[in-house]
């Protein structure tokens, strides 16, 4: 039986190596950086574990938008490839969803890369719809610096 809980704040940097498997081609100290920086926010990330191993996580961020009102975004999520096509993604979501409800969220959003086919046919089957573009732009002069890693990706595969 799998437990699923906020990861306490003081207990974050646990999250590093499932960062590291979603983020491959980014720097560990990068990842370290943000995390650092994301702990300072309202960020908040909940974890799946299996007796006291984390197979899995998601960020999630309370936001408010004018067109979606109050809402929830995961974000960084992530099942550890030994656990993947084991129901455990959706456990975490409609964990994650249940939370939203009952703290009066009315949607919930997410951006996920357009190369993640089976991230994508994992979130239409969660009954996420696809209603627009997600556009980023680097503010940075040092694009091969993979701190914009996200931006490299998209540049290789276009």
């Amino acid at each position: 039986m799998y437990k699923i809980e906020f990861i306490p704040k003081e207990n974050l940097d646990c999250i590093i190596p499932l960062l590291q498997l979603l983020n491959p081609e980014m720097k560990q100290e990068i990842i370290i950086q943000r995390l650092n920086e994301m702990k300072k926010s309202d960020y908040q990330c909940v974890g799946v574990y299996d007796n006291s191993r984390l197979v899995a996580i998601s960020g999630i961020w309370i936001l408010n938008k004018i067109y979606a009102g109050k809402h929830i975004e995961p974000d960084n999520v992530v099942v550890h490839p030994e656990y993947r096509s084991q129901g455990i993604g959706e456990l975490l979501m409609n964990w994650i969803h249940e939370y939203a409800i009952s703290i009066g969220c009315l949607t919930s959003e997410l951006n996920a890369r357009i190369t993640n086919e089976k991230g994508n046919k994992f979130w239409k089957k969660m009954g996420y719809e696809i209603v627009g573009h997600h556009f980023i732009k680097s503010l940075s002069n040092n694009i091969d610096d993979s701190s914009n890693s996200c931006l490299q990706n998209i540049k290789k595969n276009n």
